[in-house]
C-alpha cells in the first residue's frame, strides 16, 4: 500500500498536468472563438471591394495616357514622360489601397503575388517615363513590352477572381 504522502504527491502531479491541459484547451477554444467571430472574406467580397478602386485607376489612366502613343511618334517625349510618370504614381496609389483590403485566407499568397506584379507594373511605367525623358524611345518601347508581359502574368495570377477592372491591359493605354 502507498503512503498518504505518495498518493497526495501523485494527485498534485495529476492536477498540475490536468490544469495545464485545461489551460491549453481553454486557450485553443478562445482562439477559435476569436477567429470565428471575425468574418472571413470571400473571393466575391474581395472582388466587390477591389473593383471600384481598380475602376477609378483605369479611368484615371485612360485620361492620363490618352494620346500618349501619338506624342511619342511625334517626338514629344517630355510630355509623354510626364504622362507615364503620372500613371505610375496613380498605380502605386491603387496598389496601396488594394493592400489595405482584407484578403480571403485561402488566397493570401495569390493576392500577394498579384499585388507584386501590379507594383512591378508601376515601376515599369516609371522606367518608361525615365527613358522617354532621356530621349530613349527604343528603351521605352522595351519597357512597354515588359509591361505587357508583367500585366499578363498579373492577370493570370488572379484569373479565378473574374475581375473586370482589376485586369490590367496596358495595350489599352500605350
Amino acid at each position: 500500500m502507498r503512503s498518504a504522502a505518495a498518493v497526495d504527491a501523485g494527485v498534485r502531479t495529476f492536477l498540475k498536468a490536468a490544469g495545464a491541459t485545461l489551460s491549453i484547451v481553454a486557450l485553443a477554444v478562445g482562439l477559435g472563438t476569436a477567429t470565428a467571430g471575425a468574418e472571413e472574406v470571400t473571393r466575391a467580397g474581395y472582388r466587390e471591394a477591389a473593383e471600384p478602386i481598380c475602376r477609378a485607376n483605369t479611368e484615371a489612366n485612360e485620361r492620363i495616357l490618352a494620346g500618349v502613343r501619338g506624342e511619342v511618334r511625334q517626338g514629344q517625349l517630355d510630355s509623354a514622360a510626364r504622362r507615364f510618370s503620372r500613371a505610375s504614381r496613380a498605380l502605386r496609389g491603387t496598389v496601396a489601397e488594394l493592400k489595405a483590403i482584407p484578403r480571403p485566407l485561402d488566397d493570401q499568397a495569390r493576392l500577394s503575388r498579384w499585388l507584386g506584379f501590379v507594383s512591378a507594373e508601376a515601376e515599369l511605367l516609371k522606367k518608361t517615363s525615365r527613358y522617354l525623358a532621356a530621349g530613349k524611345k527604343g528603351a521605352a518601347a522595351g519597357m512597354v513590352v515588359r509591361l505587357k508581359g508583367v500585366a499578363s502574368r498579373a492577370n493570370n495570377a488572379v484569373f479565378a477572381f473574374e475581375f473586370d477592372y482589376c485586369k490590367f491591359d496596358p495595350a489599352r493605354f500605350t
